[in-house]
């Protein structure tokens, strides 16, 4: 199992300056090839403390990847509904030369009523906007000379620049919480899963019909999964509950906070359930997900018993990316849990991790 930083800001500029969350999270991204982290990702989201700090994830990941040399810089995740083609897949083959070949895309549809409001785009096209985006996306990436006529973008003949770094693109990730289309999406089309547990039985259901769409599409291997945990180490375990509990919860109210317009109304075929999935999320808190194995927060001995019972429930995964600074947390304390978990906790998870962590 390999172990990545994964960045969400939720911060308002009176708590703490975008200037000071982005260098505190470049200081963390310094201590990745010391510590044998193996990615850093970052979302993208607008207009709201709840992910507002990050509205290209492209812009982070050129300057992290000056902080690392063997990290891989990940989007976690491009929004094709709100961008045009023609941009992303260059803003992307210019991060992955950047980074000397380390980038790896990840897609997401957006879910947030209040962005689609705000762009003025109907949340009923949102599939369809994505599944073309990434098409569009993935030929630009991979050939010359294309040509796409689309229900929301077309062009002729176009040869996007710079050309990746990587042969014949990076690989792609679909980012996913709740929707079984998702992962049947990623699991056709060969791509990789980055998931979001928002529970452990339904996240083990959904990653096994990702597992089965990759088998029935042909594609070799089983795909790979990566999956995000909120993460706070320290040697004494109530200290780090007691520490990370009001951080996570502040977080999670943010994100009810900015998601809000599914408890007021908002209704669509394409988001099935989510109604229902916020209004659980609003009664959900730290212990909630500490109870429930996705809140990885305590000793480094009892963090390392979380990670192998949610590995037995998933049977097994590829990549965790923690979840270090939820809200408005301290750098120094951050740093001291990032360091506590590579020195006790992923030495016993290492086995099968790549050469960059070694």
């Amino acid at each position: 199992m390999e172990f990545g930083l994964n960045f969400f800001p939720s911060c308002a500029p009176d708590e703490k300056s975008a200037q000071a969350y982005w260098a505190d999270a470049l200081h963390l991204c310094g201590l990745m090839d010391e510590l044998g982290y193996t990615h850093v990702r970052t979302v993208e989201h607008y207009f709201h403390a709840y992910g507002g700090y990050s509205p290209n994830p492209v812009v982070f990941l050129a300057a992290a990847a000056q902080r690392s040399k063997k990290a891989r810089m990940v989007t976690g995740a491009v929004l094709p509904v709100f961008n045009n083609p023609l941009k992303v897949a260059g803003e992307l083959g210019m991060l992955d030369a950047i980074s000397g070949g380390r980038l790896e895309i990840g897609f997401a549809r957006a879910f947030l009523p209040n962005e689609f409001e705000t762009f003025e785009i109907d949340i009923e096209e949102s599939r369809a906007r994505y599944e073309e985006g990434v098409e569009q996306i993935q030929a630009l990436l991979e050939g010359e000379n294309v040509t796409c006529k689309g229900r929301f973008h077309s062009f002729d003949n176009v040869t996007s620049l710079p050309r990746p770094t990587q042969k014949p693109r990076p690989p792609f990730w679909v980012a996913a919480m709740s929707s079984r289309e998702s992962f049947e999406f990623a699991g056709r089309n060969g791509h990789y899963i980055m998931g979001i547990p928002m529970g452990g039985g339904t996240m083990a259901e959904l990653v096994g019909v990702y597992r089965d769409e990759w088998k029935k599409a042909g594609h070799p291997g089983n795909g790979k999964i990566m999956l995000s945990f909120s993460m706070f180490a320290d040697e004494d375990g109530k200290t780090a509950r007691d520490t990370y509990r009001p951080l996570l919860n502040a977080y999670l109210e943010r994100l009810v906070d900015a998601a809000s317009g599914w408890l007021n109304g908002a209704s669509t075929k394409d988001y099935k359930g989510y109604d229902k999935m916020i209004a659980a999320l609003k009664e959900d808190s730290f212990d909630g997900q500490l109870e429930r194995g996705i809140c990885w927060t305590g000793s480094p001995d009892e963090i390392t018993d979380m990670i192998s019972d949610y590995d037995r429930q998933l049977g097994g995964f590829d990549i965790a990316s923690l979840h270090l600074m939820p809200h408005v947390m301290d750098v120094g304390i951050a740093e001291k849990s990032m360091r506590l978990f590579a020195e006790k906790v992923m030495p016993k998870f290492r086995g099968n991790a790549r050469a960059a962590a070694e």
